[in-house]
């Protein structure tokens, strides 16, 4: 069975045959000795076709095609040309080897050509790529390095712009500078307490908070000019008429020494960059909240937006995190302790980020470790929904929140649970129902529309019926003599349809006035007048005999 090899390089599609496969014996030792010199490789592979792409765009969709282990319509068109033809009722006499087997998955997939991928294949390619050069003719030295610089170049661009997973990386910057600006604030608080305690000591014991401390004494600045004109302005800032006081009283029997304005300027510019780095960390946190709304709906709602993104920044991006089974999860962060315990033999850690949730400090002691487990159980559920829902909802997140409520009152009270797939159910029906939603809402504005048309239909065609038309004297009194000569002819055999066709009308009619209880009563009995006042007409009309020829016409033409 012969051999052929499809290489990918960055200028075009080779491929090759090879010879002498039985006299290797397939040894990769063998190759790989063979490999380095050209005069030996030479006779083992020969090239067959090769096929130089048309545009270095064209380049970047077939070398993606292929990363992603599909198969080109370019590249079947080669291999069909190229390659022997194998009849539908024969087996192959050949097999081509490739470098990705998803894509020798692929083509044998499409046009059942026989593929394999092993060490022996990748050292014959591994030759084929150092020796490309010598086997293409007419191939200046450099081209194909430029082509392969060019197309890397452009691969990874497109790969880092159009990477749709990495949209979290804006959850994993925000959460990293969230933590380095709490050490920050920390620390800085820390300072001011510091430096302006030598001013003012006993501020620490009356101000607890570092934010309102900066606050305070960026206020205060001097303590010896501070009296009972500024305590209103402090009432504002500690929010407390009584410590307010407490901070005018303990100024005025201080034992900080006195401070040089040079220096109670700088204390209060570093009060006030604190201030700010507390203000921008309060920014900071909002704008994670709202990305994680985005990008976590539903691990945010379960365990919250700060150990969310910790999870998200620590397993790298949230399709890795998806990935990760519960057990990972559950240890994610706790690595050091991990491998400290398999290494001395000892216990192995129970939780790792997913400390810090609130559902792990409400459990019990003993029951902190079945808590992070059932608690990293539903993290992953509710990252994998994140990864692959394409609807932005959090109807999960609040369900799987539910069942670990639920979870810790069985640990505390004996509680019986509900069932997972019970409560998934009522989610995705609850789901459903939003989409449903939606679309009523849609349908009840249209519908209100229409019938809103139909009613202005309605009206204008009253309108133009209760409209008073006058035409000319004389045909008036033509219309009517017709009128009347077409209403006098009441026979026998169409007496009920005449009285059917006046008791619709006048339904109709009656219509915008009256009830339908009503209608058929009324109706009844005018047309019953009207039919008496009609043969007193016919009498009076047709004195002369005219009347009963008329009828007698009108009879013919309706049998």
């Amino acid at each position: 069975m012969s051999l052929y090899l499809l290489y990918e390089s960055a200028s075009g599609y080779a491929l090759f045959n090879c010879h002498g496969i039985d006299e290797i014996g397939q040894n990769t030792e063998a190759v790989r000795n063979s490999v380095e010199d050209l005069t030996r490789f030479g006779k083992v592979v020969q090239l067959v076709g090769f096929n130089p792409f048309d545009s270095a765009l064209d380049a970047l969709n077939q070398i993606n095609a292929v990363s992603e282990g599909q198969m080109t319509d370019e590249l079947q068109n080669f291999l069909e040309a190229n390659l022997p033809k194998v009849k539908e009722t024969k087996k192959a006499k050949f097999s081509l080897g490739v470098a990705e087997p998803k894509l020798g998955s692929h083509i044998l997939e499409v046009t059942k050509i026989p593929c394999q991928s092993n060490e022996f294949v990748l050292e014959l390619l591994r030759g084929v790529r150092l020796h490309i050069d010598r086997f293409i003719e007419n191939l200046k030295p450099g081209d194909l390095e430029k082509a392969q610089l060019g197309l890397g170049h452009s691969y990874s661009r497109a790969k880092v712009k159009f990477n749709v997973n990495r949209v979290d990386n804006m959850v994993i910057q925000a959460i990293f500078l969230l933590d380095t600006l709490d050490k920050d604030v920390n620390s800085f608080s820390m300072r001011v307490r510091e430096w302006y305690s030598w001013h003012f000591p006993e501020l620490v014991k009356i101000v607890n908070d570092n934010y309102l401390y900066a606050k305070v004494a960026k206020y205060v600045d001097n303590k010896s000019e501070l009296s009972e004109d500024k305590l209103p302005g402090l009432i504002d800032l500690v929010g407390d008429e009584d410590k307010a006081k407490e901070i005018v009283e303990a100024a005025k029997a201080s034992m900080g020494q006195d401070l040089s304005p040079v220096d109670l300027i700088n204390v209060k510019l570093f009060a006030q960059r604190v201030m700010d780095l507390a203000e921008y960390r309060k920014k900071l946190y909002d704008y994670l909240v709202a990305k994680m709304s985005d990008i976590a709906p539903n691990l945010a709602a379960l365990i919250g937006e700060v150990v969310g993104a910790r999870l998200i920044s620590h397993a790298g991006s949230l399709t890795n995190l998806a990935k990760c089974p519960s057990s990972t999860l559950q240890i994610l962060g706790a690595e050091k302790a991990l491998f400290r315990a398999l290494k001395t033999r000892g216990n192995t850690p129970k939780y790792g980020l997913i400390f810090h949730s609130s559902f792990i400090g409400r459990a019990s002691a003993r029951n902190k470790g079945r808590m992070a487990r059932y608690l990293a159980n539903k993290c992953s559920i509710a990252s994998r929904i994140d990864c692959f829902l394409d609807k932005n909802t959090t109807a999960f997140g609040d369900k799987l929140r539910e069942q670990v409520e639920e979870r810790l009152d069985f640990y505390d009270k004996g509680v019986a649970p509900r069932k997972n797939i019970d409560v998934m159910k009522v989610a995705i029906g609850n789901v459903d129902n939003e989409v449903a939603g939606v679309e009523v809402d849609v349908n009840g504005a249209t519908a209100k529309s229409s019938a809103k048309k139909s009613k202005k239909k309605k009206s204008s065609e009253m309108d133009v019926e209760e409209l008073p038309v006058e035409p000319s004297a004389k045909k008036s009194k033509k219309k009517k003599s017709t009128e009347m000569d077409v209403d006098e002819i009441p026979t026998e055999p169409s007496a009920k349809k005449s009285k059917k066709k006046k008791s619709a009308e006048m339904d109709v009619d009656e219509a915008p006035t009256e009830p339908s209880v009503k209608k058929s009563k009324k109706s009844k009995s005018k047309v019953d007048s009207v039919a008496n006042g009609e043969e007193k007409q016919t009498a009076v009309t047709n004195g002369d005999g005219t009347g009963k020829k008329k009828k007698s016409r009108k009879s013919v033409q309706d049998s």
